[in-house]
């Protein structure tokens, strides 16, 4: 399938680019894309994922948008993904 990928502020720095069209198996789930992201992108690398109690987990204070809905509501890493959702990724933001 494929999906269309947004990378915001240091992420989009990390990528290189704002979006992205990738390609991804048909059963892949959020946290399959976010970890082959890792995986591809040394300025990723052990940003978007850590281990949790129950398993993989997307990283506290991480806004991942699918078709502009946040995963932790729905199945969080888990979460399916179709032939061309639309994944939005934001790293922690800080300020006051």
């Amino acid at each position: 399938m494929e999906l269309e990928l947004r990378f915001f502020a240091t992420f989009r720095e990390a990528v290189g680019e704002k979006e992205r069209a990738e390609t991804f198996d048909d059963d892949a789930a959020v946290g399959d894309v976010l970890a082959a992201l890792e995986a591809e992108y040394a300025g990723l690398e052990g940003q978007l994922l850590e281990e949790g109690e129950s398993g993989r987990a997307i990283r506290p204070q991480l806004s991942v948008l699918k078709n502009g809905r946040d995963v932790t509501h729905m199945a969080g890493p888990e979460t399916p993904l179709e032939d061309g959702d639309r994944l939005s990724v934001f790293p922690p933001v800080a300020g006051g």
